[in-house]
C-alpha cells in the first residue's frame, strides 16, 4: 500500500500557514481544524517547513507569552522530509519513526500535495494487516 491509497481515502485538503504569520494566529489554526501541524508554504506555494504543537510549546517554554508574535519562520522545523505518492506505508512509518515526527508532507513535482500523520500510517498498515490475514485464512480454509 502506498502514501496515494491514504491520500485517496482522507483526501488532499491541508491547511497551511505562512512564514510571516504569527504563532499566535497559528495556534488557533490547528485548534480551529483540530490539527498537530501545518506545512509552512512560502507565497509561491512552495513547502518551506513544517510547524507543529510541540514547536509552539517549545518556543511558550523558552520565551513565555512573548512566543505568541514570533513568526513561523523562527520555530518552524525547515526543510521538513517528505514523501510522495509512491512512497510505501511501510516507509512512511520507518521515516516517521526514526526521525521521531509525526506529520509528513507528500510531494508530487515539486508542489505539497497533501499530508499524512502517524495516525493515518498506522490505520492504514492495520488494514493492510488484517487484508492478509483474511488471505491467509481463506488460503488455509480452501486448502484443508
Amino acid at each position: 500500500m502506498t502514501i496515494a491509497a491514504i491520500l485517496r481515502h482522507k483526501g488532499g485538503t491541508v491547511t497551511s500557514v505562512r512564514p510571516d504569520q504569527s504563532l499566535a494566529d497559528i495556534a488557533g489554526e490547528l485548534t480551529r481544524h483540530n490539527i498537530g501541524a501545518a506545512p509552512v508554504l512560502d507565497p509561491t506555494g512552495a513547502l518551506v517547513g513544517i510547524l507543529s504543537e510541540r514547536d509552539i510549546v517549545g518556543a511558550l517554554a523558552r520565551l513565555g507569552a512573548a512566543a505568541l508574535d514570533l513568526p513561523a519562520r523562527a520555530v518552524m522545523t525547515a526543510q521538513p522530509r517528505t514523501a510522495t505518492q509512491a512512497t510505501t506505508v511501510a516507509e512512511a512509518m520507518r521515516m516517521m519513526t526514526e526521525g521521531r515526527f509525526r506529520h509528513l508532507p507528500v510531494v508530487d513535482h515539486g508542489r505539497m500535495i497533501g499530508i499524512v500523520s502517524i495516525g493515518d500510517v498506522v490505520k492504514a498498515r492495520m488494514m493492510q494487516q488484517e487484508t492478509e490475514v483474511d488471505s491467509l485464512k481463506a488460503y488455509v480454509s480452501g486448502a484443508a
